[in-house]
C-alpha cells in the first residue's frame, strides 16, 4: 500500500478535485492518505500557498495543477518503485553478503570521492603536460598530448598556455584587445588547423594545455560542483531540466554552433551568419555554465540512487550479523 501526503487547505477547489481523484483511484492504487492543512503551520503556509494541492508519494512530488491521468501515472510509478525495492530487499535478506555487496556498499558511500578523483585526474593531466614540457620531460608530456588528442581538438588558438607571455593566443577574428594573436605569436597561419593542432608551444609563448579552453572550463566546473555538493552534506536538490537546457546547454550551443556554421564558407549562410570566432572569455563562461549545470542536474540524482543502494545493503548487512 502506498503512503500519500496531500498538502491542502479549506475552500480550495483544486484540493477537493485532487481528493476526489485519489478516491477514484483507490481500487487501482491502494493507498493510505494523510492530508495536511497548510493553514495549521506558518512555514507550510508560506511554502505551499501558491502550489496547493501538493502531493508527495515516496520520492515523487506533484504540484497543482495536475490531472487525474497525471496523478495515476505518478501513483503507478510510485507503486512500481515500491515493488522493485521490496523485491530487492527480499533478495538482499535471502542472499549472503559477498565481496560484490561489500564493494557496492563501499562505492555507494564513497562514490562522490571517486567521481571527484576521476575528474581531477582527467583535468589535471592536461595541465601537467605543459609543466613537463617546461621541465624538459618532453616524452611523458607528448604521451599526454597524444592520449588526449582523440578527446579534444587541441587547437593552439583555442587553448591555454603556461609559462609564456600570455595565457592564450586567440585568432585575430576573436577581437581580443591587448592580446597578441596566434599568428603574431607563432608565425603560423590561423587557417592551418593541422599545424595549430600540432603546435605544443615553446619557451617564448609557453606550452599548451592538452585540453582546449572550453573543455578545461567544463570539467573544472564539474569538479567545483562536486566539491560544493560534498560540503553541503549532499543536500543540494537536482537542477530542473528546463533550467539545464536554458542556462547550461543554451549558451554553449549558441556560441559553439554559431562559430562552427559561420566558418563553413557556405554562401547561403554568409549573409545571415558572418564569420565569427569565439573569445577565450566566452568559451570559459559557456563551458563553465555547461559543466556546472550538468553536474548540478546529474549528481543529486546519482546521490538518490546511491542512497537507496546504501539503505538496502545496510539492511542486508544488519540482517546477516
Amino acid at each position: 500500500m502506498l503512503n500519500i501526503t496531500l498538502y491542502s487547505r479549506k475552500n480550495c477547489h483544486l484540493c477537493e478535485q485532487a481528493r476526489a481523484d485519489l478516491d477514484s483511484l483507490q481500487a487501482e492504487f491502494p493507498h493510505r492518505l494523510v492530508e495536511i492543512d497548510i493553514e495549521s503551520d506558518p512555514a507550510l503556509h508560506k511554502k505551499y500557498l501558491e502550489k496547493i494541492p501538493v502531493l508527495e508519494v515516496g520520492p515523487f512530488h506533484k504540484e497543482a495543477p495536475f490531472t487525474r491521468i497525471e496523478l495515476a501515472v505518478t501513483l503507478g510509478a510510485a507503486r512500481d518503485r515500491q515493488a522493485a525495492l521490496q523485491k530487492l530487499a527480499a533478495t538482499a535478506s535471502a542472499a549472503p553478503l559477498d565481496a560484490g555487496d561489500r564493494f557496492s556498499l563501499w562505492m555507494a558511500r564513497n562514490y562522490l570521492w571517486v567521481v571527484l578523483i576521476l575528474f581531477v585526474f582527467y583535468v589535471g593531466l592536461p595541465v601537467l603536460a605543459p609543466v613537463l614540457m617546461k621541465a624538459g620531460y618532453t616524452t611523458p608530456a607528448r604521451v599526454i598530448y597524444t592520449a588526449y588528442s582523440p578527446l579534444c581538438h587541441q587547437l593552439g588558438f583555442r587553448s591555454f598556455f603556461l609559462f609564456g607571455e600570455q595565457p592564450f593566443y586567440p585568432r585575430a577574428a576573436a577581437n581580443v584587445s591587448g592580446a597578441q594573436t596566434y599568428a603574431q605569436a607563432t608565425g603560423q597561419s590561423e587557417d592551418d588547423l593541422l599545424a595549430a593542432r600540432r603546435f605544443l608551444g615553446d619557451e617564448i609563448v609557453g606550452y599548451k594545455i592538452a585540453l582546449c579552453e572550453r573543455d578545461i572550463a567544463i570539467y573544472g566546473a564539474i569538479v567545483l560542483f562536486v566539491i560544493l555538493f560534498g560540503l553541503s552534506g549532499r543536500r543540494i536538490p537536482p537542477l530542473h531540466w528546463a533550467l539545464w537546457l536554458l542556462i547550461g546547454l543554451g549558451p554553449i550551443g549558441l556560441d559553439g554552433f554559431s562559430q562552427l556554421f559561420s566558418q563553413l564558407n557556405l554562401p547561403f549562410l554568409a549573409q545571415l551568419l558572418p564569420f565569427r570566432e569565439s573569445s577565450p572569455t566566452l568559451r570559459i563562461i559557456t563551458g563553465g555554465l555547461f559543466g556546472f549545470t550538468t553536474a548540478w542536474f546529474g549528481i543529486p540524482y546519482m546521490e538518490e540512487s546511491m542512497r537507496e543502494t546504501r539503505d538496502l545493503l545496510m539492511k542486508k548487512f544488519a540482517t546477516l550479523k
